[in-house]
């Protein structure tokens, strides 16, 4: 019988001191993220929860599992057990904790900012950083689990020894994942292309969705994913529409007839802006830039605060001036000049009809 109360009161026990420590502990955090709602930090450390309980846990089962007093055979097992879940639990912690900092850094930043370029850029930058601490976390903890084994820490003396020799096999191996690593650091901190930005890469138009180590997602108009590898951005030209500023302008060219009345053209060109919200009132223009022997190319520039506002405007232009010209001025549109062919009843081919005496006319010397 005491063989199984000790047990039972080394986890009950165990269990009642993490519930209690973690509900003061949550208790604490939530009163003071009430009191500094300024302060971002205490409502996300309120996600540590679940980690900091597990931690508690495996602690108190670690350092209280010998007063149970098991059998021998189990005793180191457990133990091994219990060291593994602690080494897991306190990564996880230790990642959420790291998130938490992160994303509280850039949440008051945000709150603060006014430049939505530098905003994408530092979201940009936070993300690959916490992916950063997340496999660098990740990483120590596997090899501190890996050390907990005697026979692994043998095998890691005598690798040792071959850590250059591994390395650069390693390299070679991996090269193209490490270009992908080092071009992802290099986009994060380099600013090239931030998560938001607008982009034209291999003739698709899109809007760069998430930003990995490894790969870039972009998410084209018509909603399609396209995933990328982060070394294409660092080794081939490509269109940012938004970097710098997300105003663009745009162009509408019409092709009509040399009769077109530009003045009026211009004046109901004015008209649409005004009417228009996607146009940011910086600029507009009309003016003729091409002619050919039937057509003269018209160019309308529009400006707007972003891309998508710009292809609307473009769309919106278009669609009313053709209206307006094909109601107000039909004459103005391009016409192709056609008549219909002689028929043989209208003039008969007189090469096929064989000539009269009157068609010839008198000989000579008739009177």
């Amino acid at each position: 019988m005491e063989d199984i109360l000790r047990p039972l009161a080394v986890v009950g026990g165990a269990l009642i001191v993490t519930v209690v420590i973690g509900w003061i502990a949550d208790h604490v955090v939530r009163r003071i993220a009430e009191r500094h709602p300024e302060a971002p930090l205490w409502g996300l450390l309120r996600r540590c929860r679940m980690p900091l309980r597990l931690v508690l846990c495996v602690a108190l089962l670690r350092g209280g599992y010998p007063s149970a007093e098991l059998a021998g055979d189990h005793e180191d097992v457990i133990a091994q057990v219990l060291t593994l879940a602690l080494i897991g639990a306190c990564a996880w912690l230790a990642v959420r904790l790291a998130t938490a900092v992160v994303e509280a850094g850039y949440a008051r930043y945000a709150a603060g900012a006014r430049d939505p370029a530098r905003m994408r850029r530092v979201r940009t930058q936070v993300t690959l950083i916490r992916r950063v601490v997340t496999a660098a976390v990740a990483v120590v903890a596997v090899a501190a689990m890996l050390l907990t084994f005697p026979a692994m820490r043998t095998v890691g003396t005598s690798l040792l020894a071959s850590a250059g020799l591994i390395g650069i096999v390693a390299g070679v191996a991996a090269q193209s994942t490490l270009g992908n690593l080092f071009a992802g650091l290099q986009i994060a901190f380099g600013d090239m292309v931030r998560i938001g930005d607008t982009v034209v890469v291999g003739g698709e138009w899109g809007t760069v969705e998430e930003i990995t180590l490894t790969y870039l997602v972009v998410t084209t108009w018509d909603e399609r994913r396209i995933t990328m590898p982060v070394s294409y951005f660092t080794s081939r030209p490509f269109e940012n529409w938004s970097r710098g500023n997300p105003r663009m302008t745009g162009t509408v060219f019409f092709h009509l007839d040399h009769t077109a009345p530009m003045d009026l053209m211009r004046e109901r060109l004015h008209e649409v802006l005004k009417k228009s919200l996607e146009w940011d009132g910086r600029a507009w223009s009309l003016v003729v830039t091409d002619t050919t022997p039937s057509t003269i190319q018209v160019r309308a520039l529009v400006t707007a605060k972003d891309a998508d506002d710009i292809w609307t405007l473009r769309c919106v232009v278009r669609e009313e001036m053709v209206s307006w010209l094909r109601r107000e001025h039909p004459y103005a549109l391009p016409r192709i000049n056609t008549a219909p062919a002689p028929g043989l009843e209208e003039a008969p081919d007189r090469r096929q009809v064989p000539p009269t005496a009157e068609d010839i006319g008198p000989g000579p010397g008739t009177t």
